[in-house]
């Protein structure tokens, strides 16, 4: 959760602080996995129990639509960020080993090529060229990946994490809904279920706010709205198909 407090009250504190931290990017990667997964389940299950409510309010057919939509979106959604997490990690591998031949190869070359980049930076020829030979006899790969693919090679996407933390995620927030429509009364399953539905949305859009510290409010506001059109398009698209069986 990111520090409100004023930067100028300790400066020294803060850049510590943020020094130790390391990369955002594995931070960045496993929330937008968690929010994902966990604002997929809850307008996922919702939107199934309110299209299944439409035609029905049975409880086993309620309690089976809930158990394969959590079911088939929890895995769904493990398949799909394990695909997509490891074609980026492979891309990502790709690059490098490619970046590791013309090291190997032309060295010179390359080494003229990141000073070139560090002066479109806006260093002058002549620091670009000392900053670039410095990095370069340090970590040669590191400095090239970094300033000429924007990876580090010390931190690749994780697809297995990606996959267990988005099921996880998914089958969490399908929960709340479940719960919701299974153990309201028969009159007012509908309405538990859009009340529990906008405090969690409301609830994973403050936490996403606050841990990638963006507007708390538009988060917030974005979630509900998505999940409550999500709802109402499904209940309808339910409620026809019931009256039309």
């Amino acid at each position: 959760m990111p520090d409100t407090k004023p930067l100028a009250e300790d400066p020294q504190a803060y850049q510590a602080k943020e020094a130790s931290a390391g990369s955002h990017a594995p931070r960045i990667n496993a929330l937008r996995a968690a929010v994902l997964g966990a604002n997929d389940g809850i307008v996922s299950t919702a939107g199934i129990l309110t299209g299944v409510a439409g035609a029905t309010m049975e409880f086993a057919a309620l309690l089976t639509a809930g158990v394969a939509g959590v079911t088939a979106g929890a895995l769904s959604m493990a398949v799909g960020e394990y695909v997509s997490v490891s074609a980026q990690r492979d891309s990502e591998s790709a690059l490098l080993a490619k970046e590791r031949r013309e090291l190997e190869e032309m060295p010179e070359e390359e080494l003229a090529e990141l000073t070139s980049l560090y002066v479109d930076k806006g260093l002058t020829p002549e620091l670009a060229a000392q900053v670039a030979r410095q990095l370069h006899d340090h970590d040669a790969l590191a400095a090239h990946a970094e300033a000429e693919l924007g990876i580090d090679p010390n931190e690749l996407t994780n697809p297995t994490h990606a996959a267990i933390s988005s099921a996880l995620a998914f089958a969490a927030g399908s929960m709340l809904p479940l719960a919701a429509m299974l153990l309201a009364p028969t009159a007012s399953k509908i309405y538990v279920t859009i009340a529990a539905v906008v405090a969690a949305l409301a609830l994973t859009g403050y936490f996403g706010a606050r841990w990638g510290g963006t507007p708390v409010g538009k988060s917030m506001a974005r979630n509900v709205v998505g999940g409550l059109v999500a709802m109402g398009v499904t209940y309808w698209i339910g409620r026809l198909v019931g009256l039309a069986l």
